[in-house]
């Protein structure tokens, strides 16, 4: 395995000005791009990630309590799971092209997509991190705000699958698994009908009758982010 290359300074200053910061200590960036696979003495980005995980989830809190004023705090845990997620932190890595400054001991420069995902994660993760140790937490919130806030209040920010957006919830207030349970099955085999019922330890549990098994869930798991609060009322599926 050959030894990772460091950033040159053209590098450097390109991702600089994508990122918006000149770093005072250049080993920093350099840091926070080098992943343990990479055979270096300058350190790679694990301690980083853990605390740009914490920065991002503090900066993103702060957005969502400001921008959505009305909202409950089971929505707000919602939309902070999304934005904060490996998936949208990938895209945020995608969008700055990140894949083509990590440091790696393996080539990411064409894993772009699912594959290589948690690692682009990662790079952003500690880039946060970096940009706080250098600048401080307004220099990481500008940088966060340029790439998330647009994210954050994108119409449908709160609502995308029921039950996906169900089981986060129910993990981050109960710590616990949706369990979904067929109750019924009926009507003639070209228009069938079943009847779902999702239970969630410590709420009452919410039935939905659809043509499909998996259409039933999503109308039962609705029922009960609506009823509870997390989604506001619609007239679909009730």
């Amino acid at each position: 395995m050959s030894k990772a290359q460091a950033l040159s300074a053209a590098d450097r200053a390109k991702l600089e000005t994508l990122i918006g910061h000149e770093f005072t200590e250049k080993e920093r960036l350099d840091r926070a791009l080098t992943h343990a696979s990479a055979r270096t003495d300058k350190g790679n980005y694990e301690r980083l990630e853990f605390l740009g995980d914490r920065v991002l989830g503090l900066c993103i809190a702060e957005l969502l309590f400001r921008t959505f004023g009305a909202a409950t705090e089971g929505e707000l845990s919602v939309r902070l799971n999304q934005l904060v997620s490996a998936e949208t932190c990938a895209a945020v890595a995608d969008e700055l092209n990140l894949h083509l400054y990590i440091r790696t001991g393996a080539d990411v420069k064409k894993l772009t997509g699912k594959r290589m995902m948690n690692v682009r994660a990662d790079v952003v993760e500690s880039l946060i991190a970096a940009l706080y140790l250098d600048g401080g937490l307004e220099v990481a919130r500008r940088f966060i705000l340029r790439y998330w806030e647009g994210r954050a209040v994108r119409a449908d920010g709160a609502r995308r699958d029921a039950k996906t957006e169900l089981q986060e919830w129910s993990h981050a207030k109960y710590g616990v698994t949706p369990v979904y349970r067929v109750e019924e099955r009926s009507g003639p085999d070209h228009d069938p009908r079943f009847k779902v019922t999702v239970e969630v330890a410590g709420v009452a549990p919410e039935t939905g009758i659809e043509r499909s098994k998996r259409a039933a869930e999503q109308v039962a798991a609705t029922r009960m982010l609506e009823r509870e609060g997390i989604w506001q009322s619609t007239s679909a599926g009730n």
